[in-house]
């Protein structure tokens, strides 16, 4: 059965699935739409049109939902998409898309937002993302799954990071990072394979193998990226990870893609 304090207000419209628990001092507005078993420990504020799914959790001041923190907003009905078992911890924020972008921001499933995490407008994130202390997104990033974002890091808008990747604490991040890369500092560059995350993963001596070959040939001070990435075409075509890398390098982005350091690329 659900679970509502006293002190929590809850405005006409709002959709509560079962066996939700709403703390003291919550504020759910009436566009929001809440799955079931949802927990707002206290202090919550869930705004906008809101959707949070199943068994998510939300801790005390975080801010969800509200108005995006861009000038060109001018209330257009956009919303905030949370997917299921995420946990969302104290002073989060998170803000719903805007005309410019879609009009969606959208968070997959099993995703950790530690706190003081910030998610801008129109951001969409993967399955089991982890935002770390205070770790800051600009608008309209994307976040492939299971790609960790550190501590007290800030990611330019319109950036892209694939998969897997792990983003250093303190990094300033203005450029595209590859699936499986690792980047650190400021301006971030790229420091090699995220080969922690990647056995943690349960990927294959053979694919980390690969990962690791196809990466030199790829970041090589020889030739155009565009050669290099063609030679890895023919060489690693079977190679999924391999190509999964490849075809991120050769999307058309408004961002370059984040490179290492000479001495990293040997």
């Amino acid at each position: 059965m659900s679970q509502i304090h006293p002190t929590a207000i809850i405005e006409d419209g709002a959709q509560l699935g079962a066996d939700v628990a709403i703390g003291p001092y919550c504020s759910i507005g009436a566009n929001v739409a809440l799955g079931n078993g949802v927990v707002l420990h206290s202090h919550v504020v869930v705004a906008g049109r809101t959707s949070v799914g199943n068994n998510t959790q939300i801790f005390p001041f975080a801010s969800i939902g509200h108005n995006p923190q861009d000038l060109k907003y001018d209330g257009e009905p956009s919303a905030l998409e949370i997917g299921a078992d995420n946990v969302i911890r104290e002073h989060v924020t998170m803000n719903p898309g805007t005309q410019g972008g879609g009009m969606l921001t959208k968070i997959g499933d099993g995703c950790l937002f530690m706190i003081g995490a910030h998610v801008a407008h129109d951001c969409h994130i993967g399955d089991h993302v982890i935002l770390v202390n205070n770790a800051t997104l600009g608008g309209h990033v994307e976040i492939g799954e299971w790609a960790i974002i550190g501590g007290l890091s800030a990611v330019h808008q319109f950036v892209r990071i694939g998969r897997h990747a792990m983003v250093g604490g303190m990094s300033g991040v203005e450029n595209d990072v590859i699936p499986y890369g690792s980047v650190f500092g400021n301006r971030a560059h790229l420091s090699g394979l995220n080969l922690v995350g990647l056995k943690r993963r349960g990927f294959s001596r053979d694919d980390i193998h690969d990962l690791r070959r196809a990466y030199r040939l790829i970041f090589a001070p020889e030739g155009t990226l565009q050669e290099r990435l063609a030679d890895v075409s023919d060489l690693f075509s079977g190679v999924e990870p391999v190509m999964e890398i490849v075809e991120f390098t050769g999307v058309d982005s408004s961002r370059s893609i984040c490179q290492p350091l000479l001495e990293d690329a040997a």
